[in-house]
């Protein structure tokens, strides 16, 4: 393995990158690997950032770990509000009996309900091996665990396929709480969407990956979701390649959750001074590729949105 200061050498030689001796400490702190390699580029490996300086990648470092920051809570905290708002009802995991018996729909969604069975047994398992608090009480009394001490342990992706197994009802009820325009959600389903959305982004910011450019993204978004927020907010240029529209999501479900104005204009401005900050740090090219052309627009748009209700 290079030491620091071969690694320094090798950024000016083979990267044409200017970094001053002084900066051997910034270079340790964000690691060769982890950091180098992981802001060297926009989304895909093939689509280098030209970094002339390492004071421009640094000041990707920078925005990227500021975005973790400012998002981590509110992120954490739309997880645990969700769980809230999903009332569970006896006998509620029958998704499946929507579609005719033995449909491939019914066999997927039958089988999508028997691996979250498998799951969530598995993730109580290991909390009671770790002796976690809420499971060894219930367990320790040999009492079933009510369905809130089970959300307390699934992974946002688990609630997500445990509320795409729930029946219609469910659904629906819990669109109702979060005041969903009915138009656009008959059937209850844009819950599960906004869940899914999230969950990557939350997961990146769990294991502090890299979430400016959105790399963490692994499934298309659900056309019906922008859709929403499009019509919700007035924004049109909502596109999930970039952060803008991570941002534009939350506020609007924190909207939902009767967050106040003030908090999420903080959110919006603070997203604000961070991109600025980046801005007059890398060249207005980098910045355009990482944030697309209508950033500014967009959180001007959002931000009126939010005054508006």
């Amino acid at each position: 393995m290079l030491t620091i200061r071969q690694m320094m050498r090798y950024l000016r030689n083979t990267h044409n990158m200017s970094i001053k001796s002084q900066q051997a400490h910034a270079l340790r702190n964000l690691g060769y690997y982890h950091g180098y390699k992981g802001y060297r580029f926009i989304r895909i490996p093939q689509n280098r950032i030209p970094f002339h300086t390492f004071d421009e990648l640094l000041a990707v470092n920078a925005f990227d770990m500021e975005l973790k920051s400012m998002l981590y809570s509110k992120v954490m905290f739309i997880e645990t509000a969700l769980k809230s708002y999903v009332h569970i009802f006896n006998r509620s995991l029958t998704y499946y009996k929507t579609f005719a018996s033995g449909s491939r729909d019914y066999a997927n969604f039958f089988t999508k309900r028997m691996n979250l069975r498998g799951s969530i047994n598995n993730t109580l398992k290991r909390d009671y091996q770790q002796h976690n608090q809420i499971v060894d009480h219930f367990f320790n009394q040999d009492r079933d665990i009510p369905i809130w001490a089970i959300f307390e342990s699934l992974t946002l992706g688990d609630f997500g396929n445990f509320f795409w197994c729930c029946n219609k009802n469910v659904k629906l009820y819990t669109s109702r709480l979060l005041k969903l325009p009915s138009n656009l959600d008959a059937d209850g389903e844009l819950t599960r969407d906004i869940i899914f959305t999230l969950k990557d982004l939350r997961n990146a910011i769990a294991h502090n990956n890299v979430i400016f450019d959105t790399r963490f993204r692994t499934k298309r978004i659900s056309p019906r979701l922008v859709k929403l927020l499009q019509k919700e907010t007035s924004i049109r240029q909502i596109d999930f390649q970039y952060i803008d529209a991570y941002i534009i999501l939350i506020v609007y479900v924190l909207m939902k959750m009767q967050v106040t104005k003030k908090e999420c204009k903080q959110l919006i401005s603070g997203y604000t001074a961070s991109k600025e900050s980046l801005r007059k740090a890398i060249p207005s090219s980098v910045w355009i590729q990482i944030l697309g052309s209508g950033t500014r627009n967009n959180m001007m748009l959002l931000k009126e949105y939010v005054t508006r209700l």
